[in-house]
């Protein structure tokens, strides 16, 4: 008996029907968003234009500003669309605005980054150049957002949210970046990640279709040669990102025993600072280097030191480097400098750029401080009697 109440509320409760707008205005406006003629092809190289600026800025606003306005997502939850209602020219259609749409994109950020004086990759280029598999999860999630928000009566503000959750636009500028400046790698990671994005979108699409019952087109559609297909390229999609996806938990992983190794074994010496740590690995070795300021230690502890990293399970044939001694050798000197001033480069960008995150917040108080301090006079005024106002 319980299981059939749990049963009855959990279909109560997941009841898509109430809120489900009319199957034909659930088809018109996905469809409604494919085309990529005139305006929203205008739209696109906009859009292109100020992503590529955002990037070029290293400005997160302005790289969100131009995922609300692209209109990409239109013929890919197309595609999602065709399959799940059995569409066949629906998905030819889809397919080639999408290519075309993609080939304006890419053309539009390579122009921009040709003629662009700032050529260095800053932080919001570098982002989209290693997908992994928390891109992946993104992208589904997000159109499966998107297709259910589509068939929804209150659609509220959920498709300006997947725009930005899942984020077309700037992965395709990126590749234009690398394009540009002839940097593959940018090219290939960056066009990588706008695949990603767009194959499980239409595939969180294609099963948001499934789910809403929408009607098919093709009663004659062979489903099971369809979901094999579907299947093959979702792997072949998502291999190359779970790879990512473990070397950057393992490099997360070594650089805590790194970090733990660093301040455990020379963060408590008396009468020595440590200034900074990293973890260095090139073609011929790999080692952990410290730097230390205060008076030197000698080289038998520091053999004692180098001893106890297998402890640490740092990686295996890991050396031990100690730039140490204000008074050391001229070079040693300009070792521990350079070290120190990447550190504290580092330090002050990240200060910087919280004190901008902050300034920017003030600036939207006082702004609607503004304006409520006007509908408060203005309303004062109304009040006030008019032999007062005399």
């Amino acid at each position: 008996m319980r299981i059939f109440q749990i049963r009855r509320m959990f279909r109560e409760f997941f009841n898509l029907e109430e809120d489900k707008v009319e199957n034909t205005e659930a088809v018109g406006s996905i469809v409604q968003g494919v085309q990529f003629k005139g305006m929203n092809l205008l739209i696109l190289i906009c859009a292109v234009f100020i992503a590529s600026l955002g990037l070029n800025m290293n400005s997160t606003a302005v790289i969100i500003g131009a995922m609300l306005i692209s209109p990409l997502m239109g013929p890919i939850m197309g595609i999602g669309l065709g399959f799940g209602i059995h569409d066949m020219p629906l998905i030819k259609r889809c397919a080639k605005n999408l290519i075309v749409a993609t080939a304006f994109a890419l053309i539009t950020s390579c122009v921009y980054f040709l003629i662009s004086p700032i050529n260095d990759a800053r932080s919001e280029l570098l982002a989209r150049t290693q997908p992994t598999l928390y891109d992946v999860l993104i992208a589904f999630f997000g159109g499966f957002a998107g297709i259910i928000a589509t068939c929804s009566k209150s659609k509220g503000n959920i498709l300006p949210g997947v725009a930005i959750a899942t984020a077309l636009m700037p992965p395709l500028c990126t590749a234009g970046y690398g394009l540009a400046t002839m940097q593959w790698k940018f090219l290939a990671g960056a066009f990588y990640l706008f695949v990603i994005n767009a194959v499980y979108i239409g595939l969180a699409t294609w099963l948001g279709v499934i789910i809403l019952k929408l009607p098919q087109v093709d009663a004659e559609w062979q489903m099971k040669k369809q979901r094999m297909w579907i299947v093959v390229v979702m792997l072949l999609i998502i291999t190359p990102s779970v790879f990512t996806t473990i070397g950057i938990i393992q490099d997360n992983v070594r650089d805590a025993h790194v970090s733990a190794f660093a301040h455990e074994e020379f963060g408590n010496i008396e009468k020595t600072q440590l200034m900074s740590y990293r973890y260095v690995e090139n073609d011929e070795e790999r080692y952990v280097e410290v730097a230390l300021l205060g008076e030197p230690i000698d080289e038998h502890r520091i053999e004692v030191i180098e001893a106890s990293m297998k402890a640490y399970k740092l990686p295996e044939n890991c050396k031990l480097k100690v730039i140490q001694g204000i008074a050391a050798q001229e070079s040693n000197i300009a070792e521990v400098s350079g070290t120190i001033v990447q550190t504290m480069v580092h330090a002050y960008q990240e200060q910087i750029l919280k004190l901008k995150q902050e300034n920017d917040s003030l600036k939207h108080v006082i702004i609607d401080l503004r304006e409520e301090l006007k509908v408060i006079i203005a309303e004062k005024n109304d009040s006030v009697p008019a032999k007062e106002m005399q």
